[in-house]
């Protein structure tokens, strides 16, 4: 099996790439611009088994100002890796978020819950997902504009994973965040500067290493096509992951964590309060993921020994 992960230097990214090993094709953005139809066209001449689109526009305030960019990366990004996806009979998996919800539900998001994004990089990423869903067809002729298929689409088998996660931190780092969370509150501790976090905006952390080490597993399995959602298992704040992390590096003695709330922060875009993700599906194939707390500890232990 060919894997073609897009975005291969990413935090997710990168992870898959070690994962799928000798299966894995990695594109970074200097191979492939999922923006330009062109550009997403190097995938015929590779013809991968698989398409995994890590490829996102992450800057959550930012896309508050620059929404076309946000929706030329996360929503005609993949309606172009969805069309060549068709063309080449490719599996079509699209990476999305938890911000698709708008948090009002109060308990975890299962994958039947119907999304309401309260920001434009929500948005971005649901028009994503509606591409990905109604554009990756099993057996879809050519992509040719002048040349309507709406009949035979009806007919066709859909050929596409939807993967939402949350609270994504990993080795690589985000490169649109300039690094992940975590990290970034260990630096900050280490320069002295006050922490001061948000208590009361709650999601599911997750270690992007699992979600790769899952993702693996998935494709063997081969489910049902459709939407699934990938995060280490249980949820909490901001400020409770915080606290976590200096816990488990004997740190907690020595740093001060204030809770704040997230009007404080005055930011552009609005956050959900609550956006946990529930992996119902997952959990009816009889595929695991770990606590969120022990995916965090491997992790900060595995950085340690790099640091």
């Amino acid at each position: 099996m060919k894997v073609a992960i897009i975005g291969a230097n990413g935090q997710l990214g990168s992870d898959l790439v070690g994962v799928f090993k000798e299966e894995a094709i990695p594109l970074t953005h200097r191979d492939l611009d999922v923006t330009e139809p062109e550009s997403v066209g190097i995938l015929k001449d590779l013809m991968p088994d698989v398409v995994i689109n890590t490829a996102a526009y992450v800057r959550v305030d930012d896309a508050e100002v620059e929404v076309e960019k946000a929706f030329q990366v996360n929503a005609i990004g993949a309606l172009n890796v969805a069309q060549v996806c068709n063309d080449i009979n490719a599996v079509n998996i699209y990476i999305s978020t938890d911000y698709v919800f708008d948090g009002t539900k109060g308990a975890p998001y299962g994958e039947e819950d119907v999304p309401s994004p309260i920001n434009v990089y929500g948005l971005s990423k649901y028009a994503g997902e509606v591409f990905t869903r109604n554009f990756s067809l099993c057996g879809a002729p050519p992509h040719d504009p002048a040349s309507p298929v709406r009949a035979l689409k009806k007919t066709l088998p859909k050929k596409y994973y939807v993967i939402r996660s949350s609270g994504l931190y990993g080795k690589a780092g985000a490169r649109g965040k300039g690094g992940n969370f975590v990290e970034f509150m260990i630096q900050k501790a280490r320069s002295g500067e006050e922490l001061k976090v948000v208590d009361d905006q709650f999601m599911s952390p997750t270690y992007t290493m699992d979600v790769a080490v899952m993702l693996k597993k998935f494709l063997e399995v081969k489910p049902e096509f459709g939407i699934y959602h990938i995060v280490n298992e249980g949820y909490c704040n901001w400020y409770d992951f915080t606290t976590e992390i200096f816990n488990i590096l004997g740190w907690d003695a020595k740093i001060q964590i204030t809770p704040i709330k997230s009007s404080e922060l005055k930011r552009l875009a609005r956050r959900p309060i609550f956006s946990a993700l529930w992996n119902k599906k997952l959990d009816e194939l009889g595929l695991r993921m770990r606590n969120w707390k022990e995916a965090l500890k491997e992790y900060l232990m595995e950085e340690k020994m790099g640091r």
